[in-house]
This record gives structure tokens, C-alpha cells and sequence, in this order.
């Protein structure tokens, strides 16, 4: 078991990587089509925020907009969990203001390096981006006030864990708001293992009531799904997009829904 997840580990941090160094991801359920991304602003981020921040940190990764209800306030300390290039974590530094840190967590060295290199292009103080796993967060217990995520957590072998690091590193009363893939039915025997689905979001998205379950056990109290929005995704397809270059509107008609993008808010207790 330790094996596949290693294996897994390492083939998402090469993709990821390649995907850094380029600045295009590669399309699956979550992204319509290779060589495009879909816009951020569909998510629920304003045009205005996106582009105050440094061009180059979003790269269409996303799959919600977990900062939408976390109402930050000036001084917070915020961690982002699998920070990417730092789309949410910019938006989340300029929130905090001068007073305020955000610290962004990426198990991808090559993320990390664009995220530096960003922030020190615009003039960031107020945020680090750490080379870390999401299951052991390099991060002191009890020292944050939130923590965000947006489409990383399906992609980790041991969500359990990550959910205790989350808890662990909130403060008393400190909140969680998270965006991620869920399914809604169990994959079909062997689609687990297929790497390409892992990449896109799906393989590794665990059932939604499972997913909950999960963080209330990791201590999470007041776990709330604000969003939901179904993915039309067909499981005898799953890489119509990445081969054909777009799926058709008839058959796109007949892709039935397995899996959803959801905003779940949650808090540490007091």
C-alpha cells in the first residue's frame, strides 16, 4: 500500500511539474480542453482581484473559489493547502494586508519556484510558499486562523491525515473552507489506478458523505456544503478531451453525472 502511494505521489508531482514549467495544464473532467483553461471568474473570483494579482500564478487548476465566504480580515494568518502558483494565496495576502501571512504548502518543487519567483516579482511580504506534503504540513500547531484548499485534497492518498494537519494547525475557533472534487457513486472496478483520471481530479475523489465523515472525525465541527456543482463526466470516456480535442455537444448530452465540485466551510472548535 505505502508503495502505490509513493507511486502515486510521484507520478502526480511530475505531472504537476511539467504543468509549473509550461504554465498550460492538461484537460480532464475539471478542465474542458488541453491548451485552454477555464475561466476563473465562471469560479466566483471577481475581475478585478485577478488582476491585481501576478499574471502566471493562475493557471486554471481550480475547481471553486474557496476564499468566496472566508471573509478574511486584516492580520489573519492564512495556509493554503497544495498552493500551486499562488492564485488564492495572493488573493488571500492582499485580504490580510501588511499585518497579516499567508503561507502557501506544495508537495511540487517546481510550483513552489514559480510562486517565489512571483511573489517576489510583486513585491509580496506578506506570503512564503513552503515545500512540503499536505499530510505533514511544515506548519506550527495552533497558528493559523484559516485554512483554504481549492482542488488539491482528492489528490492525496491519505485525506484522513490531511484533515488531522488542518485541525492541527487552526487555532481555537479557527475556520476551514475548502474546494474540491467529490463523487457521488463509487468508479468502476479499475479506474482507480488510471493515472490520468488521478491527474484530472477523479481517481482519487473520495464519495461526498465519506468526505464529510472524514472531517468531522479529524475534530471539524459546523461542516457545511455550500456548493455543489455536478461534472459531466462519463467514466467510458475519460479521456475523450485529452484525445479528441473536446467532446461533442451530443455526446456531451449523454455524459452522466459522477462526481461535483463542492465549497465545504467547517471550524475547529473553541
Amino acid at each position: 500500500m505505502k508503495r502505490d502511494q509513493e507511486r502515486i505521489r510521484e507520478e502526480i508531482k511530475k505531472r504537476y511539474g511539467k504543468i509549473a514549467a509550461s504554465g498550460d495544464p492538461c484537460c480532464g473532467p475539471t478542465v474542458p480542453c488541453c491548451g485552454t483553461k477555464p475561466a476563473s471568474t465562471s469560479l466566483g473570483y471577481g475581475k478585478k482581484d485577478l488582476e491585481r494579482i501576478p499574471p502566471g500564478s493562475d493557471l486554471g487548476l481550480g475547481c471553486g473559489n474557496p476564499l468566496a465566504l472566508a471573509s478574511l480580515e486584516e492580520g489573519e494568518v492564512v495556509v493554503d493547502l497544495g498552493s500551486g502558483a499562488g492564485l488564492d494565496a495572493f488573493l488571500a495576502a492582499e485580504r490580510v494586508g501588511e499585518k497579516g501571512r499567508v503561507i502557501g504548502v506544495d508537495m511540487t518543487p517546481e510550483m513552489i519556484s514559480r510562486a517565489r519567483r512571483l511573489a517576489e516579482e510583486g513585491g509580496y511580504t506578506n506570503v512564503e510558499f513552503r515545500l512540503g506534503e499536505i499530510e505533514n504540513l511544515p506548519v506550527p500547531d495552533g497558528s493559523a486562523d484559516v485554512v483554504i484548499s481549492n482542488c488539491v485534497i482528492n489528490l492525496s492518498t491519505d485525506k484522513r491525515r490531511v484533515f488531522r494537519e488542518a485541525f492541527r494547525v487552526l487555532k481555537p475557533g479557527g475556520r476551514i473552507h475548502l474546494s474540491d472534487v467529490v463523487l457521488y457513486r463509487e468508479l468502476p472496478p479499475g479506474m482507480r489506478d488510471d493515472m490520468d483520471l488521478y491527474a484530472s481530479c477523479i481517481a482519487g475523489a473520495s464519495l461526498l458523505d465519506e468526505y464529510l465523515e472524514m472531517m468531522a472525525k479529524a475534530g471539524f465541527v459546523d461542516i457545511r456544503v455550500v456548493e455543489e456543482r455536478p461534472i459531466p463526466w462519463d467514466p467510458s470516456l475519460p479521456s475523450a478531451c485529452c484525445s479528441g480535442g473536446g467532446v461533442d455537444p451530443v455526446t456531451a448530452g449523454k455524459l452522466r453525472e459522477w462526481a461535483a465540485s463542492v465549497t465545504i466551510t467547517a471550524r475547529k472548535p473553541r
